[in-house]
């Protein structure tokens, strides 16, 4: 489990930005349920419980600057 600062990554941050957006946008609107609030709790609740640790625990480079 990873506490305070997230090591970033250029590379990780320009794809999420483009394919990754074009890649939710579709899969919004082909699945129902994807994207909405609390899915995560249905389909995987471990890693949902991982993961809610995890961004409370660990911060952006970025969040640094707000």
């Amino acid at each position: 489990m990873k506490f305070g600062m997230r090591t970033p990554s250029l590379k990780k941050s320009i794809s999420a930005r483009t394919k990754g957006r074009a890649t939710r946008a579709v899969k919004k609107a082909l699945i129902p349920g994807y994207g909405k609030k609390g899915m995560g709790w249905i389909k995987d609740p471990k890693r949902a419980a991982y993961n809610k640790v995890y961004n409370k625990t660990s911060f952006s480079l970025w969040d640094l600057f707000k």
